[in-house]
């Protein structure tokens, strides 16, 4: 006779049974494992071999189908079976990709740009590949850094598409990290999961910190006197700067051993990178994902597999397929004219210029006429991001925070938005006026904005909840 399918609900914390019933009748010699949609089993068809199953049959009467069901219940329950038991041996890979990114509870109104976090991810992969490779031609030397990059554009079969994947890729990464990050601070939702905005703000600079080192790596003029220029603002530091810039450099200048260190470290720090997404995707999984309508959790949740799979997915296509087209019809877009050209320390370019994705806070380092000063501005502009979820917490009362929904906050972060970019052209622009002016002028926009602007939303909504209550 066929046997009883038996849906065993587990625990995602602790793997304990919850409960136990038999369902349909299956195929002879097996009994199906089926978990519910909010935890985290995986669905196995479990051989009746193994000591731990058993093989029940329809009683005569059916009539006592609800008796024999309890005693289903009962007996599995005293197997102490786990969720991970598969032919007798254990699972964990199978069991967290199934509660990860098959059976994780996702709210139902999620949008697009709910996306980003996980575009972010897959073009960072991306990026390791094409790194790898590369790395497999490039020489890390001053004299012939420049001519191995030219040898794996002209030489290495599909060097040129590596080498423009990866230039472009991170170019790519910093558009998609913006966004997501803009979207945390439009729904504002850094407030009520602050340890995963935390997490992302440590990506964000490990990010930051591997596209500089990889910028220095081709060793073109801009690469060099970009490197010159950002390294020697720690010499700025009272009575230790010149010491540090020194161990930096590995000399008393960008020289071979500076290029040597920033390969090691540029090949280092996307490992780092990838475990602190890791992290960063825990405590995703630990808070459970926001919700555009509202800051609290909601209970109106799907599985993330099929629904925001095949959204995901979409729209990786989507921005893949612009990827490939800048990649292979705009190559150089992005890029500065002076990279083209060698490493020359006895010339200075006309205008020192970052990589977009630097600018704005290469502007807010020009907005102060002295050297400390602008190295504190452009490190607290972006060290602002972990400190102001406390800050907009101190000084509020009932910490209930409804700004994201008004009228007022959403005018006020496009006139953010707008500041940024400001910030972002200012920073591609000479070092005269009126490029100086305005970037004093922005820079102080941009401080006001996480210092006064959120706080006086945030007591404002607290005026409104106040009146409603």
């Amino acid at each position: 006779m066929p046997l009883l399918s038996i849906s065993i609900v587990v625990d995602s914390t602790n793997s304990n049974i919850f409960a136990a019933s038999a369902l349909y009748v299956i195929r002879p010699r097996m009994f199906l494992i089926r978990p519910h949609w909010g935890y985290s089993s995986v669905v196995k068809y479990v051989p009746c071999t193994h000591e731990s199953s058993v093989r029940f049959r329809l009683p005569p009467n059916f009539d006592r189908f609800s008796r024999v069901t309890s005693n289903i219940t009962r007996f599995v329950m005293s197997l102490h079976l786990k969720n991970r038991i598969v032919n007798g041996t254990n699972q964990p890979l199978a069991h967290a990709l199934s509660n990860h990114l098959f059976y994780y509870p996702t709210p139902s109104h999620l949008n697009y740009t709910w996306s980003f976090g996980s575009l972010v991810g897959l073009v960072f992969a991306l990026q390791l590949i094409t790194g790898i490779i590369l790395a497999m031609r490039y020489t890390p030397h001053t004299d012939w850094a420049f001519a191995s990059v030219e040898h794996i554009m002209s030489d290495v079969n599909g060097g040129y598409l590596f080498r423009y994947f990866h230039a472009n890729g991170a170019s790519a990464v910093f558009i998609l990290i913006y966004l997501h990050m803009a979207r945390n601070l439009y729904y504002q939702t850094y407030l009520t999961r602050r340890t995963l905005w935390y997490s992302g703000v440590v990506i964000f600079l490990l990010m930051m910190a591997t596209a500089f080192i990889g910028y220095v790596l081709p060793w073109g003029q801009m690469s060099f006197w970009g490197a010159t220029v950002i390294t020697s603002l720690v010499t700025a530091v009272p009575f230790i700067g010149e010491d540090i810039a020194y161990w930096v450099w590995g000399g008393f200048s960008v020289s071979n051993a500076t290029l040597n260190r920033f390969f090691s470290l540029h090949y280092l720090l996307p490992f780092i990178v990838t475990g602190v997404i890791g992290l960063h995707l825990v405590l995703l999984h630990t808070d459970g994902s926001s919700d555009p309508l509202t800051l609290a959790a909601t209970p109106d949740k799907v599985t993330f597999h099929p629904y925001f799979s095949y959204k995901d997915s979409f729209i990786f296509l989507v921005i893949f397929g612009m990827f490939c087209l800048l990649s292979a019809y705009f190559p150089n877009l992005l890029g500065h004219s002076d990279n083209f050209l060698p490493a020359n320390p006895l010339v200075t370019p006309a205008h020192i210029v970052p990589e977009w994705y630097f600018t704005p806070f290469y502007a807010i380092l020009r907005a102060c006429p002295n050297k400390l000063g602008g190295a504190i501005g452009m490190f607290a502009a972006i060290l602002l991001l972990l400190v102001v979820p406390a800050y907009i917490d101190s000084r509020t009362a009932t910490k209930l925070v409804v700004a994201p929904y008004s009228q007022e906050h959403r005018i006020l972060f496009w006139v953010f938005v707008g500041i940024f970019l400001t910030l972002m052209f200012l920073g591609s622009r000479a070092a005269a006026e009126p490029y100086v002016h305005a970037s004093k002028l922005f820079t102080i926009l941009y401080f006001a904005y996480f210092l006064v602007v959120l706080p006086v939303l945030a007591h404002y909504s607290e005026l409104l909840v106040a009146e409603k209550n």
